[in-house]
């Protein structure tokens, strides 16, 4: 299954570090976006270029698409000129985090065409799918998820979570919500600390060092909020969908999501005032406004 051409559909942020991972790994690859730089760049790392995700379906027989919303991801799969029209593809595993009633949905309709729905939601960052370390959540028939984890071995670790589609999408939103949480409440204790003259850089190490550590203050503080440079690379507005998703999906649950609520308003203030493609380590910005201090190294304060 692995020697055959391989579909993607998505290369942006995240799907060029990953298309190019597995074209350098040694598979022929496929790929669509409806960006034409993104294309382009694509087709620069050995990529062959196809004209509409019909088009990456008529080729390949496995195809992995990497898309930021639920709304495109079901527009790609099934739409005019999606995955479904295709005359070749047989597998599909979506990498995006779209929510299990969305999986459920494409796997249900894509069935119907013979094509198999794999949904294999990542986490890592822009940085794990560059290295290749990216956790990938698979659910769909355990038999085929082992035939599939050569492929996706070459973009992380392969989780499987289950036989039922959308699990890989409900562990994925857990995990969202986890990582948003983080980067909410380290801004809130971050500012605080600053604001009462401790030293951010100081605060973390002691933070690292004990039980508050956490994503945002082992990897997003130290490397894009004290420099400044607010470059992690995953947008708000993305991270914002993810928490709303969640606590849609707590809630058809019947799940109370007490603190996810309170994380989604401060992502959601962040997105209002910095703008919806802002980075996600600006969340603490607005923070920092409202309190009058910035979370910077002490030797570097005006």
């Amino acid at each position: 299954m692995t020697d055959k051409m391989l579909g993607f559909i998505g290369v942006g942020r995240m799907g060029n570090h990953m298309a190019r991972r597995l074209v350098a790994a040694g598979h022929k690859v496929v790929v669509f976006d409806a960006d034409a730089r993104a294309l382009q760049q694509a087709t620069a790392d050995g990529a062959s270029a196809a004209h509409s995700p019909a088009d990456v379906a008529s080729q390949a027989e496995i195809v992995l698409a990497s898309l930021p919303t639920p709304d495109i991801v079901k527009a790609v799969a099934l739409g005019s000129k999606g995955v479904l029209e295709g005359s070749k593809a047989k597998i599909f595993i979506d990498l995006s985090t779209t929510g299990p009633r969305t999986a459920c949905e494409v796997a249900e309709k894509l069935e119907a065409k013979g094509i198999v729905a794999v949904d294999a939601p990542v986490s890592g960052g822009p940085a794990g799918a560059e290295k290749g370390t990216l956790a990938v959540m698979v659910s769909g028939p355990k038999s085929l998820s082992e035939q599939l984890t050569p492929v996706l071995s070459v973009i992380g670790k392969v989780f499987w979570v289950g036989e039922k589609p959308g699990l890989g999408q409900t562990m994925k939103l857990c995990n969202n919500l986890l990582s948003a949480t983080a980067i909410t409440i380290t801004s809130e204790a971050l500012v605080m600390g600053t604001k009462a003259g401790l030293d951010p850089a100081v605060m973390l190490d002691v933070i690292n060092a004990g039980s508050g550590r956490n994503t945002a203050t082992s990897d997003k503080f130290p490397r894009c909020v004290l420099p400044r440079k607010f470059d992690f690379g995953f947008a708000t507005d993305l991270l914002y969908k993810d928490v709303r998703l969640c606590l849609e999906e707590g809630e058809r649950l019947g799940v109370p999501m007490i603190v996810g609520n309170a994380v989604r308003q401060l992502v959601g203030i962040a997105k209002a005032l910095k703008g919806p493609g802002s980075d996600i380590t600006e969340i603490v910005q607005p923070v920092e406004q409202w309190a009058g201090v910035e979370v910077k190294p002490a030797g570097s304060r005006s």
